[in-house]
């Protein structure tokens, strides 16, 4: 007998995006960070730690940032479950709602992250694939599964699912939604104000994005009062630490520096996917702070960029071998990705 379950010994894992190890001349557009730094408050925040603070325990709860995050939402703080990043309250879901009898079911292609974790918690994972359209198949509305969960918008695709129809399904279903909204900071609109409606929703909300905390890991769930209640059974004792509240908290509360970042990477990614499509690379709009290319040499594209210290995010996967996820970079970033791309494609 090995020392590992089945399962785990069968699992191959979640492969992150690759990190250089220089940071010189490296041009990053693989994995979805914000090209431009977090608040000054945060460093302040940071700075004003005690020893005395790093001594002791953190908040189990992390109040400070619930209250924040909670002000911001328009819902109370029991309302809000901070996580040691989106991944965190993925895996809390997981084991509080899944096992061998109670599958997860999420629309396909998605965050590859979904299925590690059913497989980690002998939990079956039932993939629909999107319609043509990126709208969500009626298969998902019938599924009779615990966990459904939709990442809008979705990863890698960019595409956003309407709120009426995340609320329809939400109304159709009987175990939990979980919307995952990591890249929602740069779409058009959230689904925050559903969990006072349905007591089934879940939203994920990540500070890696928008809020230039990659980082740090923090994150947070909105439900109801009751969802949060039975998740906080389940998170670890102590799963955000203390200096990542206070670094979160003074992030959540500098809208201005955020609307700012937002702004900037919001206007780029409009350029971007204008010139992308002028190089004949196909970009369908984005609700996310990357693109979705459609490249029909796309892992020799991704290769020779490399080559270039230019990272993008390529997928060897089954429906993804003839596309590129691009990050929105600064616009000096962006300019030296448009030009190698220019030189690579017209050879």
């Amino acid at each position: 007998m090995g020392y590992f379950r089945d399962n785990i010994k069968k699992l191959a894992g979640y492969t992150p995006g690759f990190q250089p190890k220089s940071t010189g001349q490296v041009i990053k557009l693989n994995t979805n960070e914000n090209p431009y730094p977090p608040s000054p408050r945060v460093l302040e925040a940071i700075g004003k730690l005690t020893g005395e603070q790093l001594r002791r325990y953190p908040d189990p709860t992390g109040e400070k940032f619930r209250k924040a995050a909670a002000k911001l939402n328009g819902v109370g703080p029991e309302n809000i479950m901070c996580c040691n990043g989106g991944d965190d309250l993925l895996t809390i879901a997981f084991r509080a709602f899944c096992d061998k009898y109670r599958p997860v079911v999420y629309p396909v292609p998605t965050y590859t992250l979904y299925a590690v974790l059913a497989q980690i918690q002998y939990c079956r994972a039932i993939e629909i694939p999107f319609e043509d359209d990126f709208t969500l198949p009626d298969e998902l509305f019938v599924s009779n599964a615990a966990l459904t969960i939709v990442c809008n918008p979705n990863a890698p695709t960019a595409t956003l699912v309407s709120k009426d129809a995340l609320a329809e399904l939400a109304d159709e279903i009987e175990g939990v939604l979980l919307i995952d909204e990591a890249y929602v900071d740069f779409a058009k609109d959230n689904c925050a104000e559903m969990v006072k409606k349905f007591d089934n929703v879940l939203i994920l909300r990540s500070m890696s994005k928008g809020y230039s905390l990659a980082g740090l890991r923090f994150g947070y769930a909105i439900g109801s009062a009751e969802l949060i209640a039975g998740l906080m059974k389940v998170k670890d004792s102590y799963n955000v630490d203390a200096v990542a509240i206070e670094a979160a908290t003074a992030a959540i509360k500098d809208q201005s520096h955020f609307r700012e970042n937002v702004e900037k990477i919001k206007s780029e990614r409009k350029r971007l996917t204008c010139e992308l499509n002028k190089l004949k690379l196909d970009v369908g709009k984005s609700g996310t702070n990357f693109v979705f290319a459609r490249c029909g040499n796309a892992r020799q594209v991704y290769e020779e960029l490399a080559e270039r210290s230019i990272y993008v995010r390529y997928f060897p996967l089954e429906g993804l071998f003839d596309k590129l996820r691009i990050t929105v970079g600064t616009a000096e970033q962006n300019d030296k990705l448009l030009a190698a791309l220019k030189e690579i494609l017209q050879r």
